[in-house]
């Protein structure tokens, strides 16, 4: 049995001894006969039980006891107290000592204890890092994966959830950017109110701005009544403002204005009305290239991107693909009434295999669509999409002896580029992160492209 106890006693020969018989039963005692000393070594060392004795000059047993519950609770205490002291054992005890041993020390009894005690330990250890994972699972529940991109986002969710700042999430189209969004509204303060969803590309510019900041019966022809708007109707919650780069360029001005000064006078209103809603918006667009091309204000930006969440594509989180993969069979499977057990080998690699440039969205929809055609008890390739069945890796460099093929570092640079902003949708901002460069470098090389073709 392995295990690193710390021995304190003042009585030297006493240390040895328990020392030498328990290091041949396998343990890693480390001994100290001045308790001071011990509960500073306790402190900064890595140990799975504190053995002491109680009677000891300067600081005994019980206050050593206390110190160590204090600075280390994981580390579990066993006290040696002499024989018949039962009142010195439940004193031990009452500080937090989790269990002792009577002297003259039994040397077999002894083992025995501090297995039991070291089981203990990696037993506390291994519930505190489930109840982790399951208090983390719970907290973003509909958010699958533990890869560490995943993990990544949910340690940023954790420390910006109950914060009241505007959150700007980017991320590619399927990568799950409005799960991100209700996860923050779930953990914030604001759970209790709405959570408000728009999605800023499906209207005109006259209906958008209506649906956020509300009307006054008479102010256009359909105006029959007056409306609240969203920004008024999330009142206390948060307002998810999806796909916020397609905003037309003439209502930015009033959105910056309303969100700087948390105020909004409705269409055709005279009164401005205050407001307490949490922002989050979300695109798959750069918006620090639509700036820089004057499609988006810059202002605004800089309002909206007070913190910066990036969601990760599906392609880089590894086999979160086959957690995601089984969650929709389950999914599917219920609804239609099937009793399936997940893919086959090779379909499971042909999943991994395959790019997901529609992330997420597109893997759920290709379970869809495998659940309801297969015939069997398992999902194989010829039940995937054939994109995905018959998708084979591409390489940018060429391979290969044929001298033919082979092409300069610059034809080798300029397909590299070209394959990385295809990855990405050509979002320019996400392709110089993965090429090491920083924009104006990107766009330097791209304009070169340009004028080469």
């Amino acid at each position: 049995m392995s295990g690193k106890i710390l021995i304190v006693d003042d009585e030297q020969a006493m240390c040895e001894m328990l020392e030498v018989d328990l290091r041949r039963r396998g343990f890693n005692p480390v001994w100290q006969i001045n308790a001071e000393e011990a509960a500073a070594l306790l402190k900064e060392g890595d140990f799975d039980v504190l053995l002491t004795d109680i009677k000891m000059p300067g600081m005994g047993g019980i206050e050593l006891c206390k110190r160590a519950v204090e600075s280390r609770p994981d580390v579990p205490v066993i006290v040696m107290t002499a024989f018949g002291s039962f009142e010195t054992a439940v004193a031990a005890m009452r500080a937090g000592a989790y269990d002792f041993v009577t002297k003259p020390v039994d040397l077999d009894i002894l083992a025995l204890i501090l297995e039991r005690t070291i089981s203990y330990r990696c037993l506390k250890e291994k519930v505190k890092i489930l109840t982790k994972s399951l208090e983390q699972s719970q907290r973003f529940e509909d958010l699958i994966g533990d890869s560490p991109p995943m993990q990544e986002l949910y340690s940023q969710l954790d420390r910006i959830a109950k914060t009241e700042t505007s959150v700007l999430i980017l991320g590619e189209t399927g990568t799950g950017k409005e799960l991100v969004a209700r996860a923050l509204h779930r953990q914030s303060r604001r759970h209790k109110a709405a959570f408000t969803p728009i999605n800023c590309s499906a209207m005109p510019a006259t209906l958008l701005e209506s649906e956020l900041f509300g009307h006054k019966r008479g102010a256009f022809t359909d105006a029959k009544t007056d409306r609240k708007g969203l920004f008024l109707e999330s009142e206390g919650g948060t307002l998810f403002l999806d796909e916020v780069s397609d905003i037309p360029i003439q209502l930015q001005p009033k959105l910056l204005r309303v969100l700087e000064e948390r105020r909004l006078r409705p269409v055709g209103g005279n009164k401005e009305v205050s407001f307490d809603v949490r922002i989050i918006a979300a695109t798959n667009r750069d918006l620090a290239t639509a700036v820089e091309e004057g499609r988006f204000r810059e202002d605004l930006f800089y309002r909206l991107n007070v913190i910066q969440v990036d969601t990760p594509p599906l392609r880089a989180r590894g086999t979160d693909v086959l957690l995601l993969a089984g969650f929709f069979v389950e999914k599917f499977s219920n609804r239609m009434g099937k009793q399936l057990i997940g893919f086959s080998d090779t379909a499971a690699q042909k999943l991994l295999g395959y790019s997901w440039p529609g992330n997420v969205r597109e893997l759920r929809n290709a379970v869809e669509r495998a659940v309801a055609l297969t015939r069997f008890d398992k999902i194989v390739p010829e039940d995937l999409p054939k994109r995905i069945s018959a998708h084979q890796n591409d390489h940018v460099l060429l391979s290969g002896n044929n001298p033919a093929e082979l092409v300069s570092l610059e034809e080798i640079e300029r397909r590299y580029i070209l394959h990385v902003l295809k990855n990405f949708d050509g979002n320019r901002t996400l392709a110089a992160r993965v090429l090491g460069l920083d924009r104006k470098t990107l766009y330097r090389k791209l304009k070169g492209l340009s004028n080469e073709d």
